[in-house]
């Protein structure tokens, strides 16, 4: 026995070294398994012009909702088929409701616009900055539903504007003044403590909790698409522009794919694709230029998040172009219910309003673990920051529970390069605990770079090999 223990101690430590060098390096064999596993609608070809039902250019939002509605209903209760906006017509219309088998088709030319009148976004359950909640319905929404798409070469507008939806943030800027909803005036503090305070989403009979539902007057905008609780999903070839809130969410859903979408959303808070507590997801050759993060992976806010404990994983990012945005490939800061096996690879930024290529955000509210990210071979132009940002005090002044602490690990940038920016790699720690374990950034080269690297914090496993900084080899 004597002889056994110090062996097996040092067969553990070997194997313990050996596992956490090969969590930094890009795992093939993983990144292909997460390809081959992420699964497609099953679609049926039957066409259902909208306007067999009723729809028509001229008419008022509120009866093409009801024509268009009428279509996607009767489309999935005969088996599935597509949905059909026609080109060259603008359709102006209200919240509409995926079912299952439905493929909603906006042909090239086609507008499909959502009409700034809230009488038509009917409560339903869906989740806001990662608290779940009764919210106003958005505009394609779907509950409960499997092999569902969003696809043709036309677009998909939501209206946001500094006249409709956007002034609910409560910004000027953004067109608020006394006497307009917004989030700002309790509605966003009152979901927040839900969170905290724990409390349910429904009473003990099933309806849905006073505090948890949330109306027009409490100015939470809803999302452009959320697919809530939904199994394999396609989105391919639309533009979306102009959304309330965030573009794409995808909430506690498997098998997503993105596919040539064009996102273009300069509204408050107007994230590009978002999948919360999601497993499978592929985003590929996508355009983002958004208001806030182009791509931001979360799994839940603090309590609840911790609550429901659905990482989001097995996701692919690829060939995609990233312009403005505050983060092209973001973590958090909803992210209490972890991250894992994330793959982002092949693509472009380039903006002087991209504020940093990969970021990771988080802080003690949160809790969770975020591990196996990888990045490799991205291009960027010019970005404000940070290439890479790692930041475990994000909102400091939140008013939340903490004790939670996060962590991070197991993060590989490969490839990199970066022509301008503020500094090459940014780590935020903490001071009272190593949250931030394994970080490789190799094989990089990171040029106009303003005040080099900024470190700060506890930290363990930080390696830096071959990276080049303003054309001088840095090390640490």
């Amino acid at each position: 026995m004597k002889t056994f223990l110090p062996a097996l101690r040092l067969t553990l430590v070997a194997i313990s070294l050996a596992s956490s060098l090969y969590a930094q390096a890009w795992n093939d064999t993983l990144y292909r398994h997460i390809e081959q596993s992420i699964r497609q609608p099953r679609l049926a070809e039957t066409e259902y012009p909208i306007t067999r039902f009723g729809a028509r250019p001229e008419q008022s939002a509120a009866k093409n909702q009801r024509a268009i509605q009428r279509a996607i209903d009767k489309c999935s209760a005969r088996g599935g088929g597509r949905v059909i906006i026609p080109a060259g017509q603008r359709f102006l219309t209200g919240a509409l409701t995926l079912k299952s088998g439905v493929n909603l088709v906006v042909e090239e030319g086609a507008l499909l616009e959502f009409a700034f009148e809230p009488e038509l976004y009917p409560i339903v359950p869906t989740s806001w900055e990662g608290l779940e909640c009764y919210n106003l319905q958005p505009c394609i929404y779907a509950y409960e539903a499997e092999d569902i798409a969003i696809t043709g070469r036309g677009t998909i507008d939501g209206g946001g504007t500094p006249q409709t939806w956007w002034p609910w943030c409560g910004n000027p800027k953004f067109g608020w003044h006394e006497g307009l909803p917004s989030q700002r005036l309790g509605g966003r503090q009152r979901m927040l403590r839900n969170g905290e305070d724990g409390v349910p989403l429904t009473d003990e009979k099933g309806r849905r909790h006073p505090l948890r539902t949330f109306t027009a007057q409490d100015g939470m905008r809803p999302q452009l698409v959320n697919f809530n609780r939904c199994r394999r999903i396609l989105v391919q070839d639309v533009t979306l522009l102009r959304s309330p809130f965030w573009v794409v969410h995808p909430l506690m859903s498997t098998d997503v794919t993105l596919r040539r979408v064009k996102i273009i959303n300069d509204g408050p808070n107007g994230d590009g694709c978002d999948p919360e507590s999601c497993d499978r997801v592929l985003i590929e050759d996508c355009y983002f230029s958004t208001g806030d993060d182009c791509i931001a992976i979360k799994s839940g806010r603090n309590g609840d998040g911790r609550q429901r404990a659905m990482p989001s994983q097995n996701i692919i990012v690829r060939r995609c172009e990233m312009r403005n945005g505050h983060g092209g490939v973001v973590i958090g800061s909803e992210i209490s219910g972890g991250c894992r096996h994330v793959f982002a690879h092949d693509c472009e930024m380039d903006s002087p309003n991209l504020d940093r290529v990969l970021r990771i955000k988080t802080n003690t509210c949160r809790g969770g673990t975020v591990e196996d990210i990888n990045m490799r071979d991205i291009r960027v132009g010019q970005c404000r920051e940070a290439v890479v940002k790692i930041n475990l005090d994000y909102e400091p002044r939140e008013a939340c529970c903490r004790g939670f602490l996060p962590t991070v690990r197991n993060v590989s940038v490969e490839r990199v390069t970066c022509q301008r920016s503020r500094y090459g790699v940014m780590i935020v720690g903490l001071d009272t605990a190593t949250c931030v374990r394994d970080i490789s950034v190799r094989d990089c080269r990171f040029d106009g770079v303003a005040q080099g690297n900024n470190i700060k914090g506890r930290t363990q496993g930080i390696s830096l090999q071959n990276l080049f900084i303003n054309g001088t080899p840095v090390q640490w």
